[in-house]
């Protein structure tokens, strides 16, 4: 089992900038890759930034390619999402996911624990 905690969210305006960890807890030992998932109101839940155990390897949906950045600290058992030139449109609750055993995955249908849950309000 592994455990995630995210953090970070907030209101800000269009052009900011933030910057989301998750902080992973449990059988942290094992190896497993990580991602970042959003929902906004009355969507689906989107896959939109995944990284590799190794963290040499990253995958970007296209809506946030270019603004978004993955990286995770395996000595702190951590993963960030730094999100830059925010829109409107990026308004919505981010979450934290890990696929455990797996080095990389860019599939959702991989990813098995979820955190609770960050708020990211873009105001325009």
């Amino acid at each position: 089992q592994v455990q995630l905690v995210e953090s970070g969210g907030g209101l800000v305006q269009a052009g900011d900038s933030l910057r989301l960890s998750c902080a992973a807890s449990g059988r942290t030992s094992s190896t497993y890759a990580m991602g970042w998932f959003r929902q906004a109101p009355g969507k689906e839940r989107d896959l939109i930034a995944t990284i590799s155990w190794s963290g040499r390897s990253t995958y970007y949906a296209d809506s946030v390619k270019g603004r978004f950045t993955i990286s995770r600290d395996n000595a702190e058992n951590t993963v960030y999402l730094q999100m830059n030139s925010l829109k409107p449109e990026d308004t919505a609750v981010y979450y934290c996911a890990a696929a455990p055993g797996v080095l990389f995955a860019s599939t959702p249908s991989r990813f098995e624990y979820w955190g609770q849950g960050t708020q990211v309000t873009v105001s325009s």
